[in-house]
């Protein structure tokens, strides 16, 4: 089957666990992110060029990319940092606002966000944020509750944010996972 004619099912592929950095430069402020694979994260300050780079916070999360079972397609998702949870910490936030109108339908909202600074990374499009949506609520067997994941164009403020990051797929579960079963492997990160 064609990529073009089929109505994807997603499986998680290449799923690796590891650590988000944030850092900021002590002399220009600036804020950035990355994902290291390492064990236990850097934490150490480092110069690079103009920049004194001190660790703000580490945060363990995963990447992943993504194939249809159906024609093999596969989705690679580099630009995805993380998935946060909306805690509803700040009422200003757009993000909030969302979580509050979507709560009497028992939705939960998440937020995909990229690399920083955003001016340097490539950031997910509205197509990829579609996708994950619907992956995360293919896996939901409930119909009592559904997923909606939103960009981090509507948060406010991130310095001001208190949402939690991901760290593996059975957070986004209402259910544990079936031991030894397709799903502990396809979504859970699990060796095949």
């Amino acid at each position: 089957m064609t990529a073009e004619g089929c109505s994807h099912t997603w499986k998680m592929i290449n799923v690796t666990y590891g650590h988000i950095i944030t850092e900021k430069c002590s002399r220009c402020h600036i804020v950035s992110t990355y994902f290291s694979f390492e064990e236990r994260p850097p934490l150490e300050e480092y110069r690079d060029s103009d920049h004194f780079w001190n660790v703000m916070e580490s945060a363990q999360s995963f990447r992943f990319d993504f194939q249809c079972t159906r024609c093999g397609q596969i989705v690679n998702f580099e630009e995805l940092m993380g998935l946060l949870m909306c805690t509803g910490c700040d009422p200003k936030c757009e993000a909030e606002k969302i979580q509050r109108l979507q709560e009497k339908d028992r939705t939960w909202v998440y937020i995909a966000f990229g690399f920083l600074p955003k001016a340097k990374h490539k950031q997910l499009s509205e197509e990829k944020i579609a996708m994950l949506e619907d992956f995360f609520n293919q896996r939901r067997k409930s119909t009592n509750s559904r997923i909606k994941i939103i960009s981090q164009e509507r948060v406010t403020d991130f310095s001001l944010c208190y949402g939690q990051v991901i760290k593996d797929m059975n957070m986004l579960s209402l259910t544990p996972p079936v031991p030894d079963t397709d799903q502990a492997i396809h979504y859970l990160g699990g060796k095949q």
